[in-house]
């Protein structure tokens, strides 16, 4: 999942989408032995088939350099499974390719060097600016108002010229961060990445890229508040070596149609296959990647009963700025946009500490795209059909339904939750633990098979799969074609 600012969810309980279900029922066609064909994807579709395509994705990256970067052998060896997978059971996959502007690292180290010796482990924010050949030093400072550093006054009365300051992500992106520390004169900025593991990090990207004016790097929370203390009782001096440059990657996206279906009114499934460059990405994003494959292959025995082409997409690059997504949405003529009936996205669907939630039909600014409402009120509907409280999540800029929203596509989803906190009613609704993110390994070397869920993996492909199967034979709730 791109990291991007967290967006705040609303609490809907199972009962507030019981009126729905009575209707989203009724209305679903009956196949054979008059069961709809839903029902059966959703009684096929299980986390312990989905499970084997998992385990594949895990021993494909771990023996690939062990992430699975849009370009890399990971990415790769992946792409290859799950083509020569659906191929086998019948699909015509295409590779979409694209190229992308892309940031190369060559090198994120620091330590403080005065008046002690610490190893830190900084993340080279993708499209800053680099250090000199060999690194700099220079004297630690950090702002004499809000530690943010968002704004002139966060500097006012500190003489930060020539210095690296130190401050804390929140209240703006790290694009204005650096913009204000540049222009008080600042020479570099580590900004404290401020999760409740105080070993975790991300690495952030500066957007746009031409705004970049200092090298920037994120610590984790531990380091950096150890590194405020220092400040606070001497003068500290550290030595960072932050180098990257521009790029160009080319990878591909891979689609696979179903056979029968009409062509003009497409329903798309898709997921992220690429991963972040410090993780296996085995949450984020093999186990929607992988429950994606299995319902493209539950789905095939059935194309005799599919009425509206189903499209599965695996986006590359989704890490990288949802590059993927937006590539396909992007070379969709007018006439392919309006025929296109819906997106359904599946996004870390097996989070360990995890929220049962439901893309709302909202955006940041107001309702989404006419229909994406009631796929909310739809795939609610499944899980309070079997006792499953949901909450809601915006349909923001944070996964690949962002260019399907952005382009008027209606678009719904399941997502079980990334850097987001697990609150005390969340607790009650879902179990867990309160005051941890709802995936502790988020982009972090922790994201093997053993972070992943079972019982919120096997429930949200199960509740996708009914989805696809419900709208493969009428998106009639969401565009009126029967």
């Amino acid at each position: 999942m791109k990291r991007t600012p967290s967006k705040p969810l609303v609490v809907l309980t199972a009962a507030a989408t019981l009126l729905s279900l009575a209707a989203a029922s009724a209305a679903s066609p009956a196949g054979a032995g008059g069961r709809s064909l839903a029902d059966r994807m959703a009684e096929e579709v299980t986390g312990a088939n989905a499970w084997h395509h998992l385990a594949t994705l895990a021993d494909l990256t771990a023996a690939n350099g062990g992430h699975r970067v849009s370009g890399s052998p990971g990415y790769e060896a992946s792409a290859d499974y799950l083509t020569k997978t659906l191929k086998r059971a019948g699909y015509v996959v295409q590779r979409q390719q694209f190229s992308f502007p892309d940031y190369r690292i060559d090198a994120e180290t620091a330590a403080e060097t005065a008046p002690q010796s610490r190893t830190l482990h900084p993340q080279i924010a993708r499209f800053t600016v680099s250090t000199p050949d060999g690194g700099l030093t220079a004297t630690a400072a950090v702002p004499s108002g809000k530690d943010t550093g968002c704004t002139a006054d966060d500097y006012a009365g500190t003489d930060v010229r020539g210095k690296i300051v130190l401050v804390r992500v929140g209240d703006c992106f790290i694009t204005q961060k650096q913009l204000v520390a540049a222009a008080a004169g600042a020479s570099a900025m580590l900004m404290n990445a401020d999760s409740p593991n105080p070993d975790l990090n991300l690495r952030y990207r500066m957007v746009p890229p031409e705004d970049a004016r200092i090298p920037t790097a994120t610590l984790p929370r531990g380091e950096a508040e150890q590194l405020v203390a220092d400040v606070a009782a001497a003068p500290v001096t550290l030595h960072i070596d932050l180098r990257g440059g521009g790029i160009t990657t080319t990878t591909y996206n891979l689609i696979a149609d179903t056979p029968t279906g009409r062509a003009d009114n497409t329903v798309v499934m898709g997921a992220h296959l690429d991963s972040v460059d410090t993780a296996p990405g085995i949450n984020d994003n093999g186990a929607a990647a992988a429950m994606l494959l299995e319902t493209a292959l539950r789905l095939a025995p059935h194309a005799a009963e599919v009425r509206n082409r189903v499209r599965f997409a695996w986006w590359s690059a989704e890490e990288k700025g949802l590059a993927g997504s937006q590539y396909y949405v992007d070379q969709l003529t007018t006439q392919q946009r309006s025929q296109t009936a819906l997106y359904l996205n599946l996004e870390m669907i097996g989070s360990p500490n995890f929220a049962r939630q439901v893309y709302n039909g909202q955006t940041a600014t107001g309702p989404a795209p006419a229909g994406s409402e009631q796929i909310s009120r739809l795939v609610n509907g499944f899980f309070a059909d079997r006792n499953l409280p949901t909450v809601g999540l915006q349909l923001d800029g944070r996964s690949d339904h962002s260019a399907f929203v952005n382009a008027g596509i209606a678009a719904g989803g399941v997502n079980a939750g990334a850097d987001t906190i697990k609150s005390a009613e969340w607790v009650k609704l879902f179990g867990g633990t309160e005051g941890e993110m709802l995936d502790h390994c988020y982009h972090q070397a922790c994201d093997t098979l053993d972070n992943v869920n079972k019982t919120i993996f096997d429930q949200n492909g199960r509740s996708m799969a009914w989805a696809i199967g419900r709208f493969a034979v009428s998106t009639a709730d969401v565009n009126g074609v029967g």
